[in-house]
């Protein structure tokens, strides 16, 4: 096979799996597969070839994580968070939208967007009903939350967690370059919620109380093993701070601390693994390979060059550039792909732009593409699962209700993170830190202020109901 051929049949394959994932079809687990298959057959990558295309550093963590998640989701000790979050809340539908978006923000920072919707969404379903209110609010607020927690960390959302594998960035490089901006933007999305849904969230005085009546502890099915999972995460996640001081993969991190948590907590290792989501895995397999045809025949190199002549060669351009075409792009398309397509695309950027320093770049694709899944329903993963979750209990959450709500949003969140870029890129360090927090610190009051001025209005609102329904009888 000629080379001419080689990059047009590289590039129908890659075109061909994209549109076959998008479409949902076929599974994309399948679709990514059969197109790595279709590589190697022709002969655009050998076997050994397609064997190095795959990012193994990638794969492990995600397996490692997901068998400490798997197991530590056995003690109900999300469920337990969450419950806690609504007494805390005092029974207020809005605080307990704020509460609940909260813990799924940080859980997701830790562990997969999905495990955590999975866990969150059933006990809300149970809180709106005991408050005779719709989930919808709840809903998309989750959905939003676990897009934007899991940008914060290197382990948080899958595009980070291929970008930290690709690059000499850590765990820790993720939560100072990126945590204060996702602060400041989970404020204002949590503020912008807030005024969204402040009539739809109203509860009578008398169901308020009834929230305040559950349990948390009995959600607490196994304290022992919670213990020993707390040990175990606490040391995973020490273990990411310091695992580039220790030149250690991070992948040796998850995968050391899945061994442990399966030594200690004698889970039998059968029913363990059923918790990693090997579709999933191998949809990674699959998609490394065939991004890797393209990257061999010469195809992400034409493109950097391209972009390279759109941007002049400048880093701030090219930044803002990937910003927003991940931000809209991801939106529309599973993010895993679009990322695993760019990381190649910018290497090549840098090479022969002469940039040799991608940071801006890195962080660019990263708050694009993970923050940019906000914007539909089928943005991300987390998404899917929760439309699908409602939709098994009767209640449909239509495309455009949806985009009409987190489309907005997911807009503010890219121009927060522009400006953020543009700051941190002149002020890198800790005056970018530093000034970031304390605009987060400032909302955080204000939204403090606002959703007390929300809350008497809701107070008001709910004794006006309760006064006219007293006249009527």
């Amino acid at each position: 096979m000629s080379g001419q051929t080689q990059v047009i049949v590289a590039t129908a394959v890659f075109l061909l799996t994209y549109a076959v994932i998008v479409s949902e079809k076929i599974h994309r687990s399948v679709a990514a597969l059969v197109g790595a298959a279709i590589v190697v057959l022709t002969g655009i990558l050998k076997p050994e070839e397609a064997v190095h295309a795959i990012d193994f550093n990638t794969i492990g963590l995600l397996v490692g994580m997901m068998i400490i998640v798997g197991i530590t989701r056995q003690t109900g000790v999300f469920e337990y968070l969450a419950i806690k979050a609504a007494r805390q809340s005092k029974g207020e539908p809005l605080r307990i939208m704020a509460a609940l978006s909260l813990v799924t923000a940080v859980t997701s920072a830790f562990l997969d967007n999905v495990t955590t919707v999975l866990l969150i969404v059933p006990v809300t379903f149970a809180i709106a009903g005991q408050l005779q209110i719709s989930p919808v609010p709840f809903l998309i607020a989750e959905i939003i939350a676990s897009n934007i927690g899991g940008t914060a960390t290197l382990i948080g959302d899958p595009p980070n967690i291929m970008i930290g594998s690709q690059t000499h960035l850590g765990f820790m490089d993720f939560v100072i370059n990126l945590t204060p901006v996702i602060i400041v933007i989970y404020i204002l999305t949590v503020l912008c919620l807030s005024l969204i849904y402040r009539r739809q969230l109203v509860a009578r005085p008398e169901l308020q109380e009834k929230i305040m009546t559950l349990n948390e502890k009995d959600e607490i099915k196994d304290p022992v093993l919670l213990k020993k999972c707390l040990l175990v995460l606490f040391l995973t996640i020490a273990g990411f701070v310091l695992h580039q001081y220790l030149h250690l993969e991070s992948s040796v991190i998850a995968l050391s601390g899945a061994s442990l948590l399966l030594l200690i907590s004698r889970e039998d290792p059968e029913h363990a693994l059923h918790a990693v989501e090997w579709p999933v895995i191998f949809f990674f397999v699959g998609l490394f390979v065939v991004v890797g045809a393209l990257e061999k025949v010469g195809v992400i190199e034409a493109v950097a060059r391209f972009s390279l002549g759109v941007t002049h060669g400048k880093l701030i351009p090219a930044g803002m550039l990937i910003l927003w075409i991940s931000a809209l792009a991801s939106a529309f398309v599973d993010n895993i792909p679009f990322v695993a397509t760019m990381i190649p695309l910018i290497h090549d950027m840098g090479r022969l732009g002469g940039m040799t320093n991608l940071d801006l770049l890195w962080w660019a694709l990263s708050l694009g593409a993970c923050l940019g899944g906000n914007g539909t329903v089928i943005g991300a993963s987390a998404n899917v699962v929760v439309i699908g979750m409602a939709e098994k209990r009767g209640l449909f959450i239509s495309f455009l209700g949806y985009m009409k709500v987190a489309f907005p949003l997911m807009l503010m969140s890219i121009v927060v993170s522009m400006v953020y870029l543009l700051f941190w890129h002149h002020y890198h360090g800790l005056i970018s830190l530093g000034g970031t927090l304390a605009v987060a610190v400032v909302l955080g009051l204000l939204t403090r202020l606002i959703n007390r001025y929300l809350y008497r209005s809701q107070d008001r609102a709910a004794a006006e109901k309760m006064k006219s329904r007293y006249n009527e009888v």
